[in-house]
């Protein structure tokens, strides 16, 4: 069955950007002059996912606002005669088919997908999380579709990481198959010790799940932390037949974390047409100035 469906978790509390996600929900913080979660509704919609379910939750409800009309900001720019401002602010509404529920309590990622059970069905669907950036000209979510639809099975991607930092993922027993960057695993530990992590491995951002995932869900135990954990619904699945991992070796950025935030602002503002080259020179600049 083709995949229609993405699911976005964008519930969290942001607290690794306090103080300013106090006010404003961490998903809206701007990539140059898109907020992170526009980027990422972008990369479902290139993948030809075009209804979207947003896991918002209390105070956030400026997300589903951003991709709402704005009737009296377009009535502003039009009578001042910003056409192009006029067709960027609309161009956001018309996306793709949009949707928001509430994730009552923070239970989990687990706990938060399965909150999409009555949105989704029984259908294979994505699953992107609202601060994990995969850089436009990277085509990675369709692959990740393109090996569900050859397997059936459940598939995540994957990341490599130093040893050191493995403690703070969901990490894989995994061994790579005949193509290149694909993985079947067989376990999924969620954030081990170094010394007892299976590989360097870990899981990231994106996951293409099929519809099976909310019975197991369902019946998956809180784990670590308390809360219902994806990592270990998956595990279910793969003791039963093992799921599939696509390794991204570029273009990613932890947007939830400070110093990845940055990284993807210098880069996509390199990259902008408008400012790139002016922003270069004075980066450029800059750096020579602090020897």
């Amino acid at each position: 069955m083709p995949i229609r469906k993405a699911v976005i978790p964008a519930a969290g509390y942001g607290t690794r950007f306090l103080p300013v996600t106090k006010a404003v929900p961490k998903e809206l913080l701007p990539i140059v002059d898109r907020p992170t979660i526009q980027y990422i509704v972008e990369e479902c919609v290139r993948a030809g996912l075009d209804d979207i379910l947003l896991i918002t939750s209390a105070g956030k409800s400026a997300i589903r606002d951003h991709f709402d009309r704005s009737l009296e900001l377009e009535s502003a720019l039009e009578s001042k005669g910003k056409h192009d401002l006029l067709d960027i602010v609309r161009s956001i509404a018309d996306l793709a088919d949009i949707h928001a529920i509430r994730q009552g309590e923070m239970l989990g990622l687990g706990h938060a997908v399965l909150k999409a059970k009555d949105h989704v069905g029984d259908n294979p669907f994505a699953v992107l999380l609202g601060d994990d950036l995969v850089h436009p000209n990277v085509p990675f979510l369709e692959r990740m579709i393109e090996a569900h639809e050859q397997t059936g099975r459940a598939v995540v991607a994957l990341m490599e990481v130093p040893r050191d930092q493995v403690h703070l993922y969901g990490v894989a027993d995994a061994k790579e198959t005949d193509e290149q960057g694909v993985f079947e695993i067989t376990r999924l530990v969620e954030k081990p010790p170094v010394e007892e992590a299976p590989s360097n491995l870990v899981v990231i951002g994106r996951y293409v799940l099929p519809g099976q995932i909310f019975d197991v869900l369902e019946n998956t135990p809180k784990g670590r932390g308390g809360e219902i954990q994806l990592t270990d619904a998956l595990q279910t699945l793969a003791s039963d037949e093992p799921i599939v991992g696509v390794r991204l070796d570029e273009g990613r950025y932890d947007a939830g974390d400070k110093l990845g935030y940055l990284k993807a602002n210098v880069e996509f503002a390199a990259e902008h047409p408008e400012i790139g080259a002016d922003f270069l020179a004075w980066l450029r600049d800059y750096v020579g100035e602090q020897g």
